[in-house]
């Protein structure tokens, strides 16, 4: 195996050599004689040097080996992450640091320093999400996001930052998460290279590196910080929930970074446990100030994973309910066989309409709530899932029928979910010209919904969705120029898009509108407006409208202030999961119980 590229250190003139040098000979760093690895095999390589997988000795269990191109430049570099890997190598997520070994040339006596430190099985955190993904379940995701949360804890409780978070630069040694460094990379490339190449990993970044503002010295007023780590938590928890990269589709560059710089965010993966999006979301945050510290992290993900393990527990005891009911259902079946048979055969002619009045009811209903409603529908006009799972699978040839069950396979309505299949059906209905199917193949493309993330491709599908007149896919079109998604910001389009779905009676375009309008985003600042399309579209239901509407009503600018009409929306809000809601109802439970007992005491005081 040739090490030609690797740098070659002439004599130990530099005084950080000179310090490895003297370290060892004090047996302050352990020395390895190369010529007793074996089997090398090179496992990863950068700009900065190469990494090498050997065995020590006799020993079947591997060595990582870590070289450098150009050691004599980086050294001091070096010398000061050896210090604190000295100090930090006993935790269990970090890599552990196990010596120097040296490789001889033979032709000019020169040295090639190589650290000696312990191996990862898995490699970094981005090749094992991308070749483990479908395997983890939510609990080993979480296992993964709190074990790096741990390690970072760690790091600022002895007031190290580490500037360098990424997924190529964590690894992962049997499922636990390992940190290669404390940002030597970061330092180096500092060290080597004064235009530092922040774009390299622009998607983890703090972007307020970017917001660039020269003193009188040429140099960047804003460094990075605990808070910038932070940032990158938040990105990282992001990617081990959707199991790829952030903006793998873009190109890192300056304008990537400067529309990170105005708010770009990755959008939420379905499914994804609410908490643990609200966890995420506060890191990447895009004023420092307002992103929790690494303890409130790691005490978030402390409650996720409870939550979790809880809710896992009763599903347990339901499941182990049902065990014990199904042969009863079962026989139960078979018995009425003949009696739904009939049942079907006579509904068939009012099937089809049926079929069309359902889904112009589900796109009335928040995605989070269709599964739920479907059943409800249903229920209320006394059909089974069974009998209208059936009766679509017999009836391919209803463009209607293609976009429905491609509805049942991504909530799992009477089957198992399977979004791949979903995407499928979908995909069929929009090539036929069906609105809804156009709309929901969108989704699919934005979201990654049994395919990959495609935001352009998402766009143009809520293009033709919004030609066809699709409130949801006006409302979605909207939703694009307003983040960017796809294609340029454009905040008058936006709004504009936002107020056809409103007109058309699509709550997330009235309650979008009412946004924009409380905050003069595209449009003119009006508060009254604002109050008015919450009003309405809290009363259909949409969970965002009501909390927008429980805070008016607490802050009394935009109406005369009534405390009990703001809890009254923010329980609304916090039944269907709005977090920021539910902190609120207990907040204002609080104050209310104060100002009970205080008018109490007033009265005793007066009698």
């Amino acid at each position: 195996m040739s090490y030609n590229t690797e740098f070659k250190v002439i004599g130990n003139s530099n005084e950080w050599i000179y310090w490895i040098e003297e370290s060892i000979a004090k047996n302050q760093i352990r020395y390895y004689d190369y010529k007793h690895f074996s089997n090398f095999q090179e496992i990863g390589t950068g700009r900065f040097g190469k990494v090498y997988r050997a065995n020590w000795k006799s020993s079947h269990n591997f060595l990582a080996l870590k070289s450098f191109l150009n050691f004599n430049g980086m050294a001091k570099e070096i010398v000061n992450e050896l210090k604190l890997q000295h100090e930090m190598d006993f935790h269990e997520n970090i890599i552990r640091f196990y010596g120097i070994t040296t490789k001889e040339n033979q032709s000019d006596n020169s040295k090639k320093y190589l650290l000696v430190l312990e191996y990862a099985d898995s490699g970094t955190l981005r090749s094992y999400l991308n070749e483990r993904f479908e395997e983890l379940s939510w609990n080993d995701k979480l296992d993964l996001a709190f074990q790096l949360t741990n390690a970072i804890s760690y790091l600022h409780d002895q007031e190290i930052v580490h500037r360098d978070l990424h997924s190529n630069d964590i690894l992962v040694h049997k499922n636990t998460i390992k940190l290669s460094d404390f940002g030597l990379s970061k330092r180096i490339k500092e060290s080597c290279d004064n235009q530092s190449k922040l774009f390299e990993m622009v998607a983890y970044v703090d972007p307020q590196i970017f917001n660039k503002k020269n003193d009188s010295n040429n140099q960047y007023q804003y460094s990075l910080n605990k808070k910038s780590d932070i940032y990158s938590i938040g990105i990282l928890l992001w990617e081990i929930s959707s199991g790829r990269p952030p903006f793998c589709n873009e190109s890192y560059d300056v304008d990537l970074a400067m529309k990170i710089l105005q708010g770009l965010r990755e959008t939420p993966i379905p499914n994804t446990p609410n908490d643990y999006v609200m966890t995420y979301t506060d890191c990447w945050n895009n004023k420092p100030e307002n992103r929790p510290t690494i303890n409130q992290v790691v005490t978030k993900l402390n409650t996720v994973i409870m939550k979790l393990s809880s809710e896992q527990q009763l599903k347990s005891n339901d499941n182990l309910l049902h065990r014990e009911m199904s042969q009863i259902l079962q026989n139960f079946n078979k018995i009425n066989t003949n009696e739904i048979e009939p049942s079907i055969s006579s509904n068939m002619d009012n099937f089809g309409l049926f079929v069309n009045e359902m889904i112009h009811c589900l796109e009335k209903v928040e995605t989070g709530k269709k599964k739920i409603e479907a059943y409800y529908y249903l229920d209320y006009h006394n059909i089974t899932s069974q009998e209208i799972y059936y009766w679509l699978l017999d009836n391919q040839n209803d463009v209607n029928s293609v976009f429905l069950l491609g509805l049942f396979n991504q909530y799992g309505i009477e089957i198992k979910v399977n979004r791949k299949k979903a995407f499928e059906l979908y995909q069929i209905a929009a090539n036929l010209g069906n609105e809804f199917g156009v709309t929901s193949l969108g989704n699919c493309y934005l979201y990654g919904i049994g395919t990959t993330v495609n935001k352009k491709k998402a766009f143009e599908l809520y293009q033709e969705a919004a030609k066809l007149g699709n409130s949801r896919g006006i409302s979605n079109l909207g939703y694009c120029y307003f983040y960017g998604v796809g294609t340029f910001v454009n905040l008058e389009k936006a709004v504009k898009l936002f107020q056809e779905a409103a007109n058309l009676g699509n709550t997330n375009g009235i309650s979008n509108l009412g946004h924009c309008c409380l905050k003069g985003i595209g449009t003119v600042f009006d508060r009254q407006k604002a109050f008015e399309l919450f009003q309405k579209t809290a009363n259909l239901g949409n969970e965002l409208a009501q909390y927008y509407l429980a805070l008016m009503y607490e802050n009394g600018r935009e109406v005369e202030k009534d405390i009990n009409q703001a809890i009254y929306w923010y329980e609304k809000a916090a039944e269907q999961g709005h977090k920021h809601a539910q902190i609120k109802v207990f907040e204002l439970s609080i104050i209310n119980k104060k100002n009970s007992i205080e008018h109490m005491v007033k009265q005793f005081y007066l009698v």
